[in-house]
């Protein structure tokens, strides 16, 4: 049936934000003296809060990453965002058409998305039902975040669709129950490595316009119901 909700991830689906936010990302990594390289950055820390990414820096990397280190991140990637953020093409001319109820659940902050979203014209479109993995005890790829935003909105898992661009997004939508799409338009995404990771991930259907989406939406209504 066609999905009582829609879930959209924000960085590299809303707005084309992955690429500033690597390297913001790998200038705190050097700030903190450790060396990182972009692949390896892309592999083990897109679509995962902050949190997780402080957690894996220390596991698997050995480095201490300070309050203060991502102070100096945060306000980085901010000035990136507010000189060079962009929404993703087309997703304003999509929004609008959705007839179904649509609501954010990002990895970043709550401020974070708020701003983005802001600044490239796409808040009104969704505000007030954006929902951050502050607000929940595990991030992406557990499956917190999205059950969270469900429950919020009123749908249940299994009528819930998302619109992902990471291998751990895809993951916890699926971890969730729900249908999910993995977009691969945004300027991060021609990386042949990580459409690889996203494949393997299963999503339901890969697509890279998102002018496509509508349409995507009514064919998996229409084959949820053919006999």
């Amino acid at each position: 049936m066609t999905p009582d909700l829609v879930i959209f991830d924000c960085d590299g689906v809303l707005v084309d934000s992955e690429a500033l936010s690597v390297a913001a990302l790998l200038g705190m990594i050097a700030l903190a003296g450790g060396t990182i390289s972009e692949e390896t950055a892309y592999e083990h820390f897109l679509g995962k809060s902050m949190k997780s990414v402080r957690e894996i820096l220390g596991r698997e990397f050995g480095l201490d990453i300070t309050d203060g280190h991502l102070s100096e991140m945060r306000a980085e990637l901010m000035r990136k965002f507010r000189e060079e953020l962009k929404p993703i093409p087309g997703i304003g001319q999509v929004l609008p058409r959705l007839v179904m109820p649509c609501c954010v659940a990002s990895s970043g902050t709550l401020d974070r998305i708020r701003y983005a979203l802001d600044i490239t014209g796409l808040l009104g479109l969704l505000e007030p039902h954006l929902f951050s993995a502050a607000m929940v005890e595990r991030g992406k790829p557990a499956p917190d975040l999205f059950l969270h935003a469900a429950t919020r909105m009123g749908a249940t898992p299994q009528n819930c669709l998302v619109v992902e661009d990471s291998p751990a997004g895809v993951a916890a939508a699926r971890a969730a129950g729900m249908r999910v799409l993995a977009f691969t338009g945004g300027s991060h995404a021609g990386n042949p490595a990580l459409k690889a990771r996203l494949a393997s991930s299963e999503p339901d259907f890969i697509f890279a316009d998102m002018l496509q989406l509508p349409d995507l939406i009514a064919g998996l209504g229409a084959r949820a119901g053919t006999p």
